[in-house]
């Protein structure tokens, strides 16, 4: 009796695991696809452009951040998602922009820099290096440092 107990339960947490590793493989799935049009939007629409930047912040969307149009289109998942924005002044205007994780540790503070833009995201930036890159610079630094 007690036997038939403990197997019932291992299959309906098997079941239960089971429902859950393919819910999540589906997800994913349809995520990535998702994401890969995206990016074919962003390379579509690329436009190469200098920017000031003026302030770097990282938090949630807040109505005063962005444009109100582009408020209303973006789904509610990612309001409470924090976000990196960047404040630079694109041209004549000052704009509010978003960016990557990579380039939003890339970008210096009040300088000018070449980016390219896609709309108010900041798709790359010109002189943007890898980590490995970043870590042979260290490397060759620390090693004058020694002699």
């Amino acid at each position: 009796m007690f036997g038939t107990w403990i197997f019932d339960f291992l299959l309906i947490a098997m079941a239960i695991v089971g429902t859950g590793v393919v819910a999540f493989y589906l997800i994913s799935k349809w995520s990535y696809k998702k994401m890969e049009e995206h990016q074919t939007l962003i390379e579509r629409t690329r436009q190469s452009a200098t920017i000031f930047v003026i302030d770097k912040s990282r938090g949630r969307l807040k109505p005063g951040i962005l444009p109100k149009a582009v408020m209303d289109q973006m789904p509610r998942s990612s309001k409470f998602l924090k976000m990196n924005f960047v404040k630079a002044k694109v041209g004549p205007q000052i704009a509010t922009l978003v960016c990557d994780k990579n380039i939003y540790n890339a970008i210096p503070l009040k300088k000018n820099v070449k980016v390219e833009v896609s709309g108010i995201y900041i798709a790359s930036m010109q002189g943007l290096k890898t980590k490995e890159e970043l870590k042979a610079i260290k490397k060759e630094k620390k090693e004058k440092a020694q002699k």
